[in-house]
């Protein structure tokens, strides 16, 4: 990044995400608090791992729809706070798998922690942090969240588990990819906000207002990612630009631009995605294909819809401070560079 870039990020104002932090302030620092003193461990190795990821500089997106569901819906007590801390567990645990899978190398532009301690410790930590969320949503104390949360941790599994299915395979459908993606994505998104929504004790149409935001909401950021993997820049986002492609990985700026390949483009890419090898340069060639056929400006406009669709989701409660900044946040995630 030059320096005329970076003096321009200093002078930028505060995000929709930074006004939505601020709005939780008092209960975001309480939910950084516990996460801290809930991932601690008699054994070193497990501390030192987990805090490599989660201080790592993320923005606690998902803890934060909790906290604000819980909020907006009026909740005045303290359980939010270990539900948020639950979600970012949950969250923290599959991005280590989730490394280790796709062998990164980078993550939130840090060395990945498989990189650093290896595989098995990565699997191992995960699977602890994944233990830790289900002793904060016990004692959070509500069956309901607890059985809305649990399904979501074992739908983000089947979703892993489908895209590996989907690796190598130019036949994956849009239908096929967003199962995928509500599955890995948008099920945390989803079930982050319904959990706070539960938790205040809000009716039934208020619960389902802010699941389908969240659902809409994690499509529409996936979409994005999928969109910067051929298009961001390494630095901004964090991670490794062309991970995606280097993995053979269906998503759908790759589903579009082959549908409207040529026959010289459709040989490039059943080299490169499913029969193999690829080679220097491949890349450089798949970002040309991806950006001349117009599949990234596609992938940003199909976001746009699933983003407008959660902003339509909270339509009712958007005079409200908090609803007004979800909705913000949901135009700031699709028009991110990162």
């Amino acid at each position: 990044m030059s320096t005329a870039e970076a003096v321009k990020l200093r002078e930028a104002p505060p995000s929709p995400v930074d006004r939505l932090q601020a709005l939780v302030a008092a209960d975001m620092a309480e939910v950084d608090t516990l996460i801290h003193a809930r991932m601690g461990s008699a054994v070193p190795l497990i501390p030192d791992l987990a805090a490599h990821l989660v201080d790592s500089g993320g923005k606690r997106l998902r803890p934060l729809l909790t906290l604000a569901a819980a909020r907006l819906g009026g909740y005045a007590g303290r359980h939010h706070v270990k539900l948020a801390a639950a979600v970012e567990f949950i969250h923290t645990a599959t991005l280590l798998h989730d490394d280790v899978v796709d062998a990164s190398a980078l993550r939130r532009g840090k060395i990945a922690a498989n990189i650093v301690w290896g595989n098995k410790p990565s699997v191992l930590v995960g699977d602890y942090l994944f233990s830790r969320a289900f002793v904060l949503m016990v004692e959070a104390g509500s069956i309901e969240v607890l059985g809305v949360l649990a399904r979501a941790s074992a739908v983000i599994a089947e979703g892993e588990v489908m895209q590996l299915k989907s690796a190598n395979n130019l036949a994956v459908t849009e239908a096929e990819y967003l199962k995928v993606v509500s599955a890995k994505t948008a099920a945390l998104f989803a079930s982050a906000a319904e959990s706070g929504a539960l938790l205040s004790g809000g009716r039934a149409p208020f619960v389902r207002a802010l699941r389908e935001y969240g659902q809409n909401l994690g499509i529409a950021f996936q979409l994005i990612d999928d969109a910067l993997d051929y298009s961001g820049r390494q630095a901004q986002m964090g991670k490794s630009v062309g991970d995606d492609f280097r993995e053979a990985k269906a998503t759908f700026p790759l589903i579009v631009a082959y549908a409207r390949a040529d026959e010289e483009a459709r040989r490039f890419w059943r080299r490169t995605i499913e029969t193999g090898p690829q080679h220097e340069g491949d890349l450089r060639r798949a970002i040309a294909y991806i950006e001349d056929c117009g599949a990234i400006a596609e992938t940003r406009a199909r976001a746009h819809l699933y983003a407008e669709a959660a902003a339509d989701a909270l339509s009712d409660y958007a005079e409200t401070e908090i609803g007004a900044a979800l909705i913000d946040v949901a135009a700031f995630c699709v028009g991110r560079g990162y």
